[in-house]
């Protein structure tokens, strides 16, 4: 007999919170992942907030460890920063504790569905989901939670997951049995790659469809993960970063990267 398949649901790395922060910032790969962000960021809230003339209104969904969000507040535009684990929430908390002031920030823990009653008539110039798609069992109604939350020429910061990514990588690991079977299912309840990613050209649909404008695309990690021998440059993990900010969002060399990045506006 078949075993019926467990039906889809949101994740929430609550369990696994420490495990998350060591794996996904506490090396390299989260350096390279914040560079590139920042590089598409920070300059375009720059450019809105003197557009406007007025700090910015933030919003964070899923934001997990919340880094950018912080630095953010930090610059002193107001920040809604929310996950649905309480964990994540609370180290997030933790290094909001070394920032001067934490006045300019609101923590909500729920699922991200739940926001719109929270935040009732409220709008954000700015909304930042990354690393969130993936984990969704429904990963396309967010885009009309974008739609409800987001001011009418306010940006879209998302980043996700790029499945072409795992494609490439087992193929030049040899993993072709994975291939084969397109089988994304991780083995342990610890592992960070997605089980359901969601492909460029649908997200690309999703924003079209909603009359989004993308103003850039950018590839996290386009070459570092591929390079199984560290050697040259490869040991120089300053040099790497100044490499993977290069070709980021340059042609073909974006398409590779193990998550992309996407800005764009109403």
């Amino acid at each position: 007999m078949t075993q019926a398949k467990m039906p889809r649901a949101d994740r929430s790395f609550d369990p696994i919170a420490d495990h998350f922060e060591k794996k996904v910032y506490g090396n390299l790969k989260g350096d390279i992942r914040l560079a590139v962000l920042r590089r598409d960021i920070f300059s375009a809230i720059d450019t809105k907030s003197h557009e406007l003339g007025r700090p910015l209104k933030v919003l964070d969904v899923g934001a997990g460890l919340g880094q950018l969000a912080l630095e953010i507040a930090a610059m002193g535009h107001e920040v809604v920063i929310n996950d649905i684990s309480a964990n994540m929430i609370a180290k997030a908390k933790d290094s909001a504790k070394k920032l001067e002031s934490t006045t300019t920030i609101r923590w909500y823990i729920c699922p991200y569905q739940d926001l719109k009653a929270e935040l009732v008539d409220e709008k954000f110039d700015v909304i930042l989901c990354h690393a969130l798609l993936e984990w969704l069992a429904k990963p396309w109604e967010v885009m009309d939670f974008f739609d409800k939350m987001l001011d009418k020429s306010g940006l879209l910061s998302l980043c996700f997951y790029n499945p072409a990514s795992f494609d490439y990588r087992n193929l030049i690991m040899g993993n072709f049995n994975l291939l084969d079977n397109q089988n994304y299912q991780a083995d342990n309840k610890k592992s960070l790659t997605p089980n359901h990613p969601v492909a460029f050209s649908e997200v690309n649909y999703w924003l079209a469809d909603r009359h989004y404008q993308i103003k850039t695309i950018s590839g996290l990690r386009v070459f570092h993960d591929y390079a199984p021998l560290k050697r040259g440059g490869h040991n120089d993990p300053s040099a790497v970063i100044a490499m993977e900010l290069r070709y980021s969002n340059q042609e073909p060399f974006k398409w590779l990267g193990r998550y992309l990045h996407i800005l764009a506006q109403r």
